[in-house]
């Protein structure tokens, strides 16, 4: 048995633990050392996922490097893990964000500094910045490696305490008290919607459960569950199947987020530091879609059919509603939460359209949003670092005072909107084609959502970096090395898969078509098929 796939899941957690443990002071010392340990540890991780991505086989089994530790053994619940070709490519965006987000946000925990130039501790301790950073990464892992429902259900649910404290306790320091308290009021919220979707999971797991044991298949293990739905030995009535289906898809839609349970965002990622907004957007999020594929899909194939319908409504409205407030946004945070909302509309459509290219697109949106937003978001917070402000209007002509920033500024809003050369533009491609074959009206719709994120994102662009040098942003620094630093990676896998997504396309199509053969799916027939004349060959 490898162990690959445990010690990917360990460093960042015993990482969190001896980040955690470090002296705290407010010597400059201290702090950097904590920050080059944190960053040490999420760079070995970096250096896991890598491995664990190159060992996977794309011709092989479903899922690979499979590791079982029992846990519980009276209920059937053991520590499984195992990895497919979702599962690898979102582990590795994971791995690659959180060193980025580390070195974005090196200055976010530093002490604060009273009236008479004292410093003191208070809740922004170094430490505890970057041991929460590495505690969601290693619960995040732990969720897309799980092959146990109960294990995935623990870590899903854990994953929101970091992140709780990381938005109340480590947001942006602008707008005073005031700003507290909205911070302070982001974080509940966020907590109770998604420990309410919980809950509600809760209760389908433990469904599940006695469904599966009164049939002699008591087992929280996914393989198991799904192979005994397979071969009929466990068989869910379908009133039941859509009763579970719905409790599972309820938790995976609060944390999406899906339309109308998406309210909880643009709060967290408006008070929230940037780096903090790009976890919860960009990693934090994925798991709820990819639990859409792996559960939802998976163990209730004939209740994701007949929700389905339901489903890519939702997901039309999110788009277009998130992109129309992400037009009417006056701050920059909050314009990226609307149009993260109008993205994951995209990712759920091309899940629940149920098409090889529906599916295989969402997968790749799923790393494209992460990427471009991270770019979008955090080059967003160098600038809003730099005005205090995070309100449009107090920006203006930037590009001529800080020209490299505007550029990579822009680069972020052009991945933003899907432009053609760029990742995300396959990605949506993809998921709207996929869409179309099978339901041609709300692809049509979905469209939509093309125009209006070509609006917000030029606007934005327009009124931030262009026109009259304000007073304001007169002596804005332009990007300094770390920041550069910060930005290159990003740029990089944006052109190159905008380019080549080939590699990941070969890791994610065959557990797109098991995933399809899952819920008995195939792709529709062409409408129109060509024509080959009688003893010819086709024209």
């Amino acid at each position: 048995m490898s162990y690959l796939l445990t010690t990917t899941c360990a460093v960042p957690a015993a990482g969190a633990i001896l980040t955690a443990a470090m002296p705290a002071g407010t010597s400059e010392a201290r702090r950097r050392t904590t920050k080059a340990v944190a960053l040490t540890v999420a760079t070995a991780t970096l250096a896991l996922a890598a491995l664990v991505a190159a060992d996977f086989k794309p011709g092989g089994a479903r899922y690979q490097l499979t590791e079982s530790h029992p846990w519980i053994r009276a209920f059937g619940i053991s520590f499984s893990l195992g990895v497919d070709g979702i599962g690898a490519v979102l582990v590795l965006l994971t791995a690659v964000l959180v060193p980025i987000v580390m070195l974005a946000s090196w200055h976010d925990a530093e002490p604060e500094v009273a009236a008479d130039g004292a410093t003191f501790e208070g809740r922004r301790r170094t430490q505890g910045f970057f041991a929460l950073v590495l505690a969601v990464e290693a619960m995040v892992i732990v969720s897309f490696l799980a092959t146990d429902v109960f294990l995935f259900y623990v870590f899903f649910e854990a994953m929101l305490i970091p992140m709780y404290f990381l938005i109340g306790g480590f947001g942006d320091r602008v707008g005073g008290a005031e700003a507290a308290r909205q911070r302070s009021y982001a974080a509940v919220k966020f907590l109770l919607y998604n420990l309410l979707g919980g809950l509600v999971m809760l209760a389908a797991v433990i469904g599940l459960y006695v469904i599966a044991n009164n049939q002699g298949q008591g087992t929280f293990d996914l393989q198991a569950l799904t192979s005994a739905l397979a071969d009929g030995r466990l068989v869910v009535n379908p009133t039941a199947e859509k009763a579970l289906f719905l409790g599972f898809f309820f938790a995976f839609a609060v944390k999406a987020p899906l339309w109308p349970l998406h309210t909880w965002l643009p709060n967290a990622m408006g008070e929230a530091t940037a780096g903090t907004a790009v976890l919860i957007t960009a990693v934090v999020d994925k798991v709820g879609t990819f639990a859409m594929l792996r559960f939802c899909l998976g163990l209730f194939p004939h209740a994701s059919k007949f929700f389905a319908p339901a489903i890519l409504v939702l997901a039309v409205v999110g788009i277009i509603y998130g992109a129309l407030l992400a037009v009417g946004q006056k701050d920059i945070k909050r314009l990226i939460a609307y149009a993260s909302i109008s993205h994951f509309g995209f990712i759920i459509l091309g899940i629940f359209a149920m098409t090889s290219q529906g599916q295989s697109g969402a997968t790749l949106y799923m790393v494209n949003h992460g990427i471009s937003t991270a770019l979008l978001m955090l080059v967003a917070g160098f600038l809003i670092s730099r005005r205090g402000s995070r309100l449009i209007a107090d920006f203006g002509g930037v590009q001529k005072v800080a020209p490299v920033l505007a550029g990579t500024f822009l680069i972020g809003g052009l991945a933003t909107l899907s432009l053609p050369g760029l990742a995300p533009f396959v990605s949506e491609f993809l998921v709207l084609v996929g869409t179309f074959t099978r339901y041609p009206a709300l692809g049509i719709v979905a469209t939509v959502g093309i125009v209006l994120a070509a609006l917000y994102v030029l606007v934005l662009y327009q009124r931030t970096m262009t026109g009259p040098v304000r007073e304001s942003v007169r002596g804005m620094a332009d990007l300094k090395a770390r920041e550069l630093l910060v930005a290159a990676p990003l740029i990089a896998l944006t052109l190159v898969l905008g380019v080549y997504p080939k590699p990941l396309t070969d890791i994610v199509n065959p557990a797109v078509a098991d995933t399809l053969s899952q819920v008995h799916r195939t792709d529709p027939a062409p409408a129109h098929p060509v024509a080959i004349p009688a003893g010819g060959e086709q024209q």
